[in-house]
This record gives structure tokens, sequence and C-alpha cells, in this order.
């Protein structure tokens, strides 16, 4: 782990935090070591100084943004889509610590366990280096991400809006399929998503599913939160 982190350009003062921030509730379940510590409370930091470095970033931004864009483009950053490609990114899911159960069942690929460790992992750093870190290491390793649009390539768009209308209360959600065409060897599904009764997007896929990405999609887009 050490090695990785060098070659991110870190050099850490604890690396105990970081390894905590890589270890799941599952591996002290297994190990069966109660003195050590899972990431939990490292991930709850984390989230918070995560917020904090990613609204201080979309308000230096030039031109100005209104808070209205801030709110809806801090959404798409924090997301847990975006979160998860970010530790991809950054190599993190060989260094996670599992239990066996939840290795073999794909965990260390799971959108919400890798979203935990990344923002762990930002806990463990601001913890270590302080905020001045955690703005150092967004800036090189994660704005050029997002200036390049990396997000919205890899981003779960129906993940994404249920967690951006969860802000606005208690929303209904439904996807519908309206249409299927072509023979069964060739199938085309398009599917609407519905938001509180009101047709907000359709989508067109070979699947059910990557027409229910692309209605999402289109919402999301409609709402401003994407471009």
């Amino acid at each position: 782990m050490a090695r990785h982190l060098a070659a991110l350009g870190l050099s850490v003062r604890r690396p105990e935090l970081f390894v905590v921030a890589f270890t799941h509730a599952s591996y002290v379940h297994d190990a069966g070591a109660k003195a050590e510590e899972d990431n939990e409370r490292l991930e709850f930091l984390g989230d918070a100084v995560l917020e904090l470095v990613v609204s201080d970033y979309l308000y230096r931004k030039v031109p100005p943004l209104t808070e209205g864009e801030m709110t809806k483009r801090r959404a798409m950053i924090v997301c847990e889509a975006s979160l998860a490609t970010f530790a991809r990114a950054l190599g993190f899911p060989p260094l996670i610590r599992l239990g066996r159960g939840e290795d073999l069942s794909g965990g260390r690929d799971r959108p919400s366990l890798l979203a935990d460790v990344f923002e762990a992992f930002v806990g463990a750093l601001y913890l270590d280096q302080g905020l001045d870190g955690v703005v150092r290491f967004f800036e090189h390793h994660l704005v050029p991400r997002i200036e390049n649009g990396a997000i919205e390539a890899h981003l779960d768009y129906k993940s994404t809006l249920q967690e951006w209308l969860q802000q606005k209360g208690a929303v209904h959600i439904q996807y519908e399929v309206v249409a299927e065409r072509g023979p069964a060897h060739d199938r085309e599904f398009v599917s609407r998503v519905v938001i509180e009764g009101e047709a907000f997007g359709e989508g067109v896929g070979r699947s059910k599913k990557e027409a229910e990405q692309k209605a999402a999609l289109e919402a999301l887009r409609r709402l401003g939160v994407l471009v």
C-alpha cells in the first residue's frame, strides 16, 4: 500500500490511517480482530471533507456558477457512481481488505463499497495532511477527470438521478417500457422515466437496462444536472 500511495504522489505520515481506510467491516468480522477498526468512521469524516472541497472548487470556478448550478454539479461529483469511478481510476480495488465472502461475491468492484472506500481514503488523507493536502490531491488527480467529462462517461445515470432527486425530498420514480420493436434476435426497447407522474425522459436500447439508463440521462439533462 505504501508503494501505491507513493505512486500517487503521497508521502504519508500516518500509514496506519490508510490501512484503516481500506479495511471493510467484513474483513474485521472474518478476522475476529476486535481491536482492529474498519473504515466506517473515516468514511463519515471523508464524506464531510469531500463536500467542502468540492463546494470550494465549484465556488471558485470561472465564470461563476449560480447556487443551483453548484448544487447540481456537486451532486454529480460526489454521487456513488462518480466516487466509484475515482476509486477505480486511482487503483484502489486491489488494496481493499475484504472478508472472504464479500470478496467472492464481487464486493471489490461494487460501486457502493468503492464509494465508501474513497470517502474513507479522503478522511485518512485529511487527518494525515490536513485540508490543504486534500485540496492538492483533489486538484491534481480529480479535477482533470471532472473537467474532461470522464465522470459523465462512467455514470450510472439511474443512480445519479435517484440521488439528486432524493436531495429534493421524497420523490416517486418509475421506469416504464413503452415499446418493443424488431425481431426477437434484434430486439429494441423504448423506456420512459416518470417522476411524480410526469414523463421526464425516454431512451432506446438493446436491453431494458440500457433503455432505462438513456431515459435517466435525458431526465438529468432536462433537469439541468448534466449538459
